[in-house]
């Protein structure tokens, strides 16, 4: 329980952005990073490109981009189809945003060219392989959307499999470019997109971001274009379930010890009915002797759950790139023997019980 509650511990924390891929997302006041969520005629970010400049020049920050969503109507020799289009500024080497890859994307967004928009157009889009099935297209495949003017029309760079997925089925995606995005969508004027991603291992680096823009949040998510989002009610299930299973499980353990030893012990509870105890006073006898062996195993319970905190923190360096899965909190070396304490309440009744219906005359003749 000691080590499931120092997990819940850390995930409400946010302790756990000590890996290599771990995202923040900037997000307007109310919105969400959720990877299927649309902005349509909802807040945006302005002059994303220089403050995402500006968040990846800290040298904590391994990669930074907005990321702008629409919904496009895309035409192509097979048929003309709406699929979800992603702009984001791909970085060197490789990544995945929103389940694709960025490697076929040149890095950098030529387009902007610090912001007067007339770069050249690359015209390079990664297509899920749900959107290339339903535009009947493959690599290669020229993908013209409606809005576009002359010579602003996508190649179809790759065709990867995307992991975003709704109640029907997987989603449609392409990725391109934010300012080619922009252009299309007319959010170039004010530079706008719907979030602003930053990949880093620093948690300190969330603060930075929270002063970025006013009436923004920022969330966390672990895994570039992973799909679970931390919530806060997260870390009070994982803490809750813990504490009813070991309550549960603890308190038939203890009441089934204690009414064995009750009934080992039925002479010496009729030795002290003799001596004159009544009742009441070897009931409080058994809630004491219960109490203490609760306590003792609550104490030694709460110190193995430390050391397995210690444990999980150690695998977790070696099995993967998180180095920090599970949190010391002091309240735990309160928490362990408090629970314990309550379980030896709870399992009191049951040896009081059998002591109090132990025939004093029937043991003793």
């Amino acid at each position: 329980m000691v080590s499931v509650t120092g997990v819940a511990v850390n995930l409400a924390s946010g302790a756990t952005v000590q890996g290599d891929d771990v995202d923040y997302w900037i997000v307007p006041e109310g919105g969400s990073v959720s990877s299927v969520a649309v902005s349509v005629e909802g807040p945006q970010l302005g002059a994303v490109h220089e403050t995402t400049a500006r968040i990846a020049a800290d040298d904590r920050v391994s990669y930074a981009t907005p990321v702008e969503l629409q919904i496009l109507q895309v035409s192509t020799a097979e048929s003309s189809e709406y699929v979800l289009a992603a702009g984001v500024i791909p970085p060197d080497g490789e990544r995945e945003i929103l389940g694709l890859p960025t490697q076929q994307l040149t890095p950098g967004d030529p387009h902007y060219a610090n912001g007067s928009y007339d770069g050249p157009w690359t015209g390079e889009a990664v297509v899920s392989s749900a959107a290339a099935e339903l535009l009947g297209s493959e690599e290669g495949a020229t993908l013209t959307p409606t809005r576009a003017s002359e010579g602003q029309t996508f190649q179809a760079t790759t065709v990867a499999e995307g992991d975003l997925s709704g109640g029907v089925g997987p989603i449609p995606v392409i990725l391109v470019h934010t300012s080619e995005l922009q252009t299309l969508t007319n959010t170039a004027a004010q530079d706008q997109a719907d979030q602003i991603l930053v990949s880093t291992d620093d948690p300190a680096v969330e603060s930075m971001l929270a002063s970025i823009y006013p009436e923004t949040q920022v969330l966390l998510r672990a895994g570039l274009g992973g799909s679970d989002l931390s919530t806060s009610s997260l870390p009070l299930a994982v803490a809750v379930a813990a504490l009813l299973a070991t309550v549960a499980i603890g308190t038939l353990f203890v009441a089934t010890l204690m009414g064995l030893e009750s009934i080992a012990a039925r002479e010496t509870i009729a030795v002290r009915a003799a001596l004159g105890f009544s009742t009441r006073s070897q009931m409080l006898i058994v809630l004491a002797q219960t109490l203490t062996i609760a306590g003792l195993g609550g104490g030694v319970g709460t110190v193995l759950g430390l050391g397995g905190i210690y444990l999980l923190n150690s695998g977790a360096t070696v099995v993967t790139s998180v180095g920090q899965i599970a949190a010391f909190h002091p309240g735990l070396l309160a928490y362990g023997p408090g629970v314990a304490l309550l379980i030896g309440v709870l399992a009191t009744p049951y040896p009081a019980w059998l002591a109090a219906r132990t025939d004093h005359l029937e043991v003793l003749g």
